[in-house]
């Protein structure tokens, strides 16, 4: 009779403890769950931060009558062989006396390339933009389109400068052409 009574005991204090480790479980996955969400959130918030920064500092760069601007000191980006890098520029509609919004398109590729470039070629420069080598926009008057170009240039690229040109076109028409050089240090 009283071997009854101790394994109804052993039974309950294994229900209690299973509930125990559950209960102390699911708070540590709670706990984690959140504080992923509070890193994701709080990167979220300072990535959307930073390019409403660029994107303000692009804008003090316009002047009156400029229609595009590269957002470089002296339009040189200067890069190790290997590294990847993003070149931010903007273009703005300027048309006036109307609403409708422009057609435009833009393109960068590698311009002419100097001597002192062995070997490289503007195919070859132009492989090492990995996105946003080129795109379209419907653009209203007065806005501003913000693009950043991304780069990978290659181990083995020759140490030198390497220009590029951003071709911006509305409705067929070259609208604005602009330029950065790539400066390739070891």
């Amino acid at each position: 009779m009283m071997n009854k009574s101790v394994n109804r005991k052993g039974a309950l204090e294994l229900s209690i403890g299973t509930i125990v480790i559950i209960v102390i479980g699911m708070s540590m996955l709670i706990l984690g769950l959140v504080l992923v969400q509070t890193i994701f959130s709080g990167s979220k918030y300072n990535v959307e931060q930073l390019n409403e920064k660029v994107k303000g500092e692009i804008g003090k760069l316009f002047e009156e009558e400029s229609r595009s601007v590269v957002y470089l000191a002296n339009h040189e980006a200067r890069v190790k062989q290997g590294d990847i890098f993003g070149v931010a520029f903007a273009f703005k509609n300027l048309e006036t006396g109307t609403t409708k919004a422009g057609q435009f398109t833009y393109e960068v590729k590698a311009a002419a390339i100097g001597d002192s470039c062995k070997g490289l070629t503007p195919q070859i420069a132009e492989s090492w933009i990995k996105s946003r080598a080129n795109g379209d926009t419907s653009l209203p008057p007065g806005e501003t389109y913000y693009i950043i170009a991304r780069f990978e240039v290659s181990e083995t690229a020759p140490l030198c400068i390497v220009p590029y040109d951003i071709i911006v076109k509305k409705d067929g028409e070259v609208y604005v052409t602009d330029f950065f050089d790539l400066n390739i240090e070891g």
